[in-house]
């Protein structure tokens, strides 16, 4: 089992502590014995989410009335960091829990938040968000597809690419312009239940060169029709100011998944050092090894400060764009230096599949381009120096 070499988060109570139990139970149980199956078959199999449900790991930001604990971003924050310091890094339920239900808490109806959160508490719907497509990924203004309204239904044409949990997903929140000629003013977003649909279309599960257990698909509209009520909000329009409300706290998300995998890269690898021999002694007793590693644990640490300041600026409701934007790039930047320091140091072993390294080598490069590029993350900060 991997433990934790950085510093307890300050914000972690006894329940939290509770709840960490739980996820390392569900992750060990449940998904590290099926890990291989699920790199080689390209998802993790509706099963899995179905038993995070029975686990509570699912809207665990729900409130009570309907059908959650209540609970806050914290018990994400754990779910999502537990889980990739144990190597479960190719679930996508960081995006069903931190991103896709905080859309439908809210933005979404009462009918839509009653009938919609319970199902996706218990894994009966899996979330997946479609924003990226052939021609937009960081500029969404640049959308294609669109929604028109006939009637009392909509119906969406285009196409989506770079879907995280789009092979198993049945519940996608897709961006679509309702008025082309309004720009970001004319984006609008709307839930789809694609069991309930005609003309939606999955592409294949595309082939990465990591995070091979988390599918990534292409999507089709031919011409969906869904009723007026599938549009998230109360009028067209909204879409762009409501991806710009969430989209610091999946920044977040994902620089908490950055500082988890730092915190596992320097573990596996301090486990390595100490059993690896060359020259007649241990690899670990080497100053070279040493200062490695200390220089590691150290930026390491200072990572793991400010993503807690963070995740405690958020619980207080004051995460600006431009600090979520610093946490992303600054921490999936540091993840890849020092995963890449951490496979140097198991030599010639960091190589082969076998070895946890590899596999962590391999699945982060996608973290500097996902949620945003981290050059538009630099775009955003800097943004922010010339109104001071």
């Amino acid at each position: 089992m991997t433990i934790s070499i950085l510093p307890k988060s300050p914000w972690i109570n006894e329940e939290l502590t509770m709840l960490e139990d739980a996820c390392r139970q569900f992750y060990e149980r449940d998904c590290l014995p099926y890990y291989d199956e699920w790199e080689e078959r390209g998802h993790v199999g509706r099963e899995t989410w179905l038993k995070a449900g029975e686990m509570g790991l699912l809207g665990a930001m729900v409130p009570e009335e309907y059908g959650g604990p209540g609970g806050s971003f914290a018990y994400d924050a754990v779910i999502a960091y537990q889980g990739n310091l144990l190597g479960v890094d190719g679930w996508g339920g960081g995006l069903h829990n931190a991103i896709v239900i905080p859309y439908v808490l809210n933005y979404g109806s009462e009918d839509q938040k009653k009938r919609l959160l319970p199902k996706l508490i218990s894994g009966e719907l899996i979330g997946a968000i479609a924003m990226s497509e052939p021609a937009a990924g960081s500029d969404l203004q640049g959308v294609r597809t669109s929604a028109t309204k006939e009637g009392n239904q909509y119906v969406l044409s285009g196409q989506k690419t770079f879907i995280t949990n789009g092979q198993l997903a049945n519940l996608i929140i897709t961006v679509a312009k309702t008025n082309p000629k309004e720009g970001a003013k004319g984006t609008s977003l709307f839930l789809i239940e694609t069991d309930e649909v005609e003309g939606f279309r999955r592409g294949r599960n595309l082939d990465k060169i990591g995070m091979k257990s988390n599918d990534t698909s292409e999507l089709f509209y031919d011409n969906v029709k869904v009723p007026a009520s599938a549009l998230l909000g109360p009028e067209e329009g909204q879409g762009f100011y409501q991806l710009m409300g969430e989209l610091p706290q999946e920044r977040l998300l994902i620089a908490i998944y950055a500082i988890a995998r730092i915190d596992r890269a320097i573990g596996v690898t301090l486990d390595y050092v100490k059993e690896r021999k060359a020259f007649g002694k241990s690899i670990s007793e080497y100053q070279n090894t040493q200062f490695e590693l200390a220089e590691c644990k150290t930026e390491a640490t200072i990572g793991k400060v400010f993503v807690d300041y963070c995740i405690n600026e958020h619980l207080n409701g004051n995460l600006t764009t431009e600090m979520a934007s610093m946490a992303k790039y600054w921490l999936t930047d540091l993840q890849s230096k020092i995963i890449d320091r951490c496979l140097q140091l198991h030599g010639g072993y960091g190589f082969m599949n076998e070895y946890p390294i590899a596999r962590m080598y391999r699945d982060n490069r996608v973290e500097r381009i996902y949620g945003g590029t981290n050059e538009i993350m630099k775009v955003l900060i800097s943004r922010g120096l010339w109104k001071t």
